[in-house]
Parts: structure tokens; C-alpha cells; sequence
């Protein structure tokens, strides 16, 4: 029985570790966008395309997104950096000798 919950397992393990995977590809890329986007304003500023007003409003647009992006990459290397609840209990029950 667990050779046939193997087989039919594997399968839907390596979807999602395929899924995790294109999320993550494409966070990174979407921080990327987001500092080419910076770039190109920084130069439309210098060359006279924009006023300082439109520059500011959407730099902080784009700043905004960059910083919630990098929180949410910051956080999902947290929780993937925790240990399981479980086996910080099992180290924490370790059996103590009394000796007389």
C-alpha cells in the first residue's frame, strides 16, 4: 500500500514544487519591472519629459510597490526558515535524571 501512495503522490508533489517554483520567478521578476520603471522615470525627469510633481507621485507609487514586494519576499523567508512546532516540543521533553 505505501508503494501505490508513493506513485500516486510523487506526481502532486512535483506540480507544486513546479507551481513554487513559477511564483518565485516571477516575484523576482515583478521586483525587477518595478526598478526598471524607476529608472526610466529618473530619466524622464532629467530630459524635461515630466514635471518634479508627476515624478514624485509616481516614484512613491513605485516605492511603495518595491517595498511590498521585498516585505513579502522577507516574510515568505521567514516562515520558511521556522522549524515545525512539533519538533521544537520534542527537543524541549528531553528526560532529566534525578540522581540520589
Amino acid at each position: 500500500m505505501l508503494i501505490l501512495d508513493n506513485l500516486l503522490l510523487s506526481p502532486l508533489l512535483w506540480i507544486f514544487r513546479e507551481i513554487n517554483e513559477a511564483v518565485q520567478q516571477e516575484q523576482a521578476g515583478e521586483a525587477e519591472a518595478v526598478t526598471r520603471q524607476l529608472s526610466e522615470l529618473y530619466m524622464k525627469l532629467d530630459t524635461g519629459a515630466i514635471t518634479e510633481e508627476e515624478f514624485v507621485a509616481v516614484e512613491t507609487q513605485l516605492l511603495d510597490r518595491l517595498d511590498a514586494i521585498r516585505a513579502r519576499n522577507e516574510d515568505d523567508e521567514e516562515s520558511e526558515d521556522e522549524p515545525d512546532e512539533d519538533e521544537d516540543e520534542d527537543e524541549d521533553e528531553t528526560p532529566t535524571s534525578n540522581p540520589k
